[in-house]
């Protein structure tokens, strides 16, 4: 179990502090949703977790079988929509990885990446397409 301990500081402002490694982190609503802006928003920390989640499962097996990822490149591109409700309609994720990687070898990276568990806890209504660039 990990614990996020998160405290309101106004005018749309949250600190959440990850307390095994007291780390803080800023979030804040997004100006087209009454914000400043100034920070990740809610949804953007969901498609950051998606991101790095999916290149941390893809590190976990590179790891094992000695793959060398080093420079590995992961962007999300989020999509809101406003149907049927205000909510992330799509998660667009570019993996681009090093040169070099066996076609066995990213076919292996590629179904962890899919098999990452923020990738299997996103509601299915939420488009996720993934572009596996290589070299």
């Amino acid at each position: 179990m990990v614990k996020i301990e998160m405290t309101y500081r106004g005018d749309l402002d949250v600190e959440a502090i990850h307390t095994p490694s007291g780390t803080h982190l800023i979030a804040d609503a997004p100006v087209d949703n009454q914000g400043k802006g100034s920070s990740f928003s809610p949804t953007d920390l969901v498609a950051t977790a998606l991101g790095s989640c999916m290149a941390i499962t893809m590190g976990i097996v590179a790891k094992r079988h000695q793959i060398d990822l080093t420079g590995m490149k992961t962007s999300v591109e989020k999509e809101m929509t406003s149907q049927p409700t205000r909510r992330i309609g799509s998660l667009k994720v570019v993996i681009t990885g090093p040169a070099g990687i066996k076609k066995s070898d990213q076919e292996l990276l590629e179904r962890a990446a899919l098999g990452c568990p923020v990738h299997k806890s996103l509601h299915p209504e939420v488009q996720i397409p993934v572009t596996f660039l290589w070299g």
